[in-house]
């Protein structure tokens, strides 16, 4: 589900940007320029709804934009982040992991053209569906 929360933009001397969230202590990102930081600021606030959903924590109050105090320079936007997309992404991120193999099948698979990542995916899926964990 889709959630908003105002973020504050903070220009830098170099031109970077850090945002913050003022409802979410803790929450802050850095973006090179304004698309970076919209970027980033999504990202950022994605993962921390993410990770406030996993321990349990109790959704934040959402500020009026007109109410949030702001330095000169800087200014206040709202961005928006599906946490649920973002695990889903997060959760469907390639690993890499060892795994040991016969020699010989790892001849025939080079020689068969075959993607072990692929095979051993494809298994697992096939397991998986099955119900065979």
């Amino acid at each position: 589900m889709t959630q908003v929360f105002p973020a504050i933009f903070h220009p830098n001397e170099d031109g970077s940007i850090t945002i913050t969230f003022p409802d979410l202590p803790g929450c802050t990102s850095e973006g090179k320029d304004v698309t970076d930081a919209m970027r980033m600021a999504r990202d950022g606030l994605a993962l921390y709804l993410d990770t406030q959903d996993m321990l349990g924590m109790e959704a934040a109050h959402v500020s009026n934009t007109l109410s949030i105090p702001t330095e000169p320079g800087e200014y206040v936007t709202l961005i928006d982040a599906d946490p649920d997309i973002y695990r889903r992404q997060r959760l469907n991120k390639a690993i890499k992991r060892t795994l040991s193999i016969p020699e010989w099948m790892d001849v025939a698979a080079n020689q068969a053209g075959l993607s072990l990542s692929k095979v051993l995916q494809d298994a697992l899926a096939e397991r998986f569906a099955a119900g065979n964990q």
